[in-house]
């Protein structure tokens, strides 16, 4: 864990010898992804988590399901916002932390001051004293990472972590999808027994059986025991990130199980306030009366996307405008998100995925907008953009002209026109003005008339005489001060 750019994935990429960040758009991890690499001393699955800010929910999963969690912190760039927030869920999940200071190679790189600025984290190196291991490395040239490896797994055998891998698998789920041509796919990882091909098993609300499995290097598996990660197909559904899963004794067990958690589910919505009427719940429908939303509909290539995806961007908002996430999905836009769409008066946000054939000709048909995106935070700028157009601008009057009223003309079947003289600036026939009397505004209107003698004007400057007309007002007075101004927009802006 850590923040964006410290370099999680690189470092991975160097134990792995892959390239992942050269696949993840904006080379920012967008998804969980879960590695086994083999060492003399014995085999390590990593969890790599992403970084960038919207992800928080995604690292605090990371959190609960590892044994201990490497912080990965850049020698030249120290403890930023996600490395604190990293710490914080580590702590919460009650996991050992072990630091690797990284791209020591780079020139500004300075490891003594992201010690000092750790130990303000409670986290003191072992040679000042303290109880955190922290190791010094560069992702690009490999020094450092063997001592690293050795460490963790050193941790490993202090904490005396073991699974019995005899009895029933049981894990989590970490990532899930809509597969083409393969169905619902679900990565996860064991944390005790052991996963078997055709075993019947329970992710989540969704059941199955064990269809193909695969490693994290696309090896087809027979069976995975403890603390390995493995990607199978054979369930009836895409489970969300984060569901537990395990095997069961056989197909009807599957089913019980499933029909109960759907229940339990549908409870604890209907507890959390969907569909019941609660004086909250009145006050907000007579209030949205005045709110403007932006309407959302979102499809992602994996669940933890789109969880990311509705929890970013249904934060963005004011009392004024705000988002509404009506659907969010795993796979690709279908005809029946179209029509949502188009019902609803909402937008498509597709990450990662594309609309199908009928989908696409279905949306120009009724005029959808669908947007597709491979980076997070692309989304949310150009939410926020909408956002900001939706919002009412500020107004600010800015003064044109000052006329004092020194006489007074009752002009039948037009009314009451006032003799004035300009005392400052230009009145134009466009302007809208206040009329005040005695330092008061009595009335604010538009201008029903400009003439100069018997001409109609578009303007009066300074020190010249006129006569005005005001559109519904007859009440004016010798003496009256008309004081003409334009309406300037100014368009505002979302907080933060």
């Amino acid at each position: 864990m850590g923040h964006v750019d410290h370099g999680k994935t690189s470092l991975l990429d160097f134990i792995r010898k892959t390239n992942v960040v050269g696949d993840e758009a904006g080379a920012i991890t967008q998804h969980i992804g879960a590695y086994v690499v083999n060492t003399d001393g014995g085999d390590i699955t990593f969890i790599d988590t992403p970084g960038h800010e919207a992800f928080t929910a995604m690292r605090a999963r990371g959190a609960q399901i590892t044994d201990m969690v490497v912080l990965v912190v850049a020698a030249d760039d120290g403890v930023k916002p996600q490395t604190i927030e990293a710490i914080d869920h580590a702590r919460s999940a009650n996991v050992p932390i072990i630091v690797a200071i990284n791209k020591i190679d780079k020139p500004a790189a300075n490891p003594e001051s992201v010690k000092q600025q750790l130990a303000n984290y409670n986290l003191s190196p072992e040679e000042w004293g303290g109880k955190t291991i922290m190791a010094e490395i560069s992702a690009k040239t490999g020094q450092g990472i063997d001592s690293l490896l050795e460490m963790i797994l050193l941790q490993a055998e202090i904490l005396d972590l073991e699974a019995d891998p005899t009895i029933r698998g049981q894990g989590i789920v970490i990532e899930a999808k809509l597969e083409k041509g393969r169905g619902p796919s679900c990565t996860v990882i064991v944390q005790k027994g052991n996963i078997k091909i055709g075993d019947p098993v329970c992710a989540g609300t969704f059941y199955g059986r064990v269809r193909v499995m695969y490693s994290d290097r696309e090896k087809k598996l027979d069976m995975v025991g403890p603390s390995e990660p493995v990607r199978f197909t054979g369930l009836n559904g895409v489970p969300q990130a984060g569901d537990s899963f395990m095997v069961v004794k056989d197909d009807q067990d599957a089913r019980q199980i499933s029909v109960k958690r759907t229940q339990i589910k549908r409870e604890y919505e209907i507890r959390r306030g969907f569909g019941r009427a609660t004086l909250e719940n009145i006050y907000a429908q007579i209030r949205d009366g005045q709110i403007k939303e932006l309407r959302l509909i979102i499809k992602a290539d994996v669940d933890g996307s789109a969880e990311v995806l509705a929890e970013t961007l249904g934060k963005i908002g004011t009392d004024e405008v705000r988002t509404t996430i009506l659907h969010k999905g795993v796979g690709a836009v279908t005809e029946t998100d179209v029509l949502l769409a188009a019902t609803s008066g909402a937008i498509i946000i597709g990450f990662n995925v594309t609309p199908d054939a009928r989908a696409r000709e279905m949306a120009a048909k009724e005029k959808v907008d669908i947007r597709k995106y491979d980076v997070i935070y692309e989304v949310e700028k150009d939410v926020r953009n909408a956002l900001e157009g939706m919002l009412t601008p500020d107004k600010k009057e800015t003064f044109c002209g000052l006329a004092e009223v020194r006489q007074i003309f009752k002009v039948p079947k037009i009314g009451t026109v006032a003799g004035c003289f300009v005392r400052e600036g230009t009145i134009r026939r466009v302007h809208t003005v206040h009329i005040t009397r005695d330092g008061i505004i009595i009335h604010t209107g538009e201008l029903s008339s400009l003439k100069r003698f018997k001409d109609d004007v578009r303007e009066v400057t300074n020190g010249y005489e006129c006569g005005i007309g005001i559109e519904n007002f007859n009440d004016i007075k010798v003496g009256d001060l008309i004081e003409a101004f334009e309406i300037e927009e100014i368009a505002r802006k979302l907080e933060q």
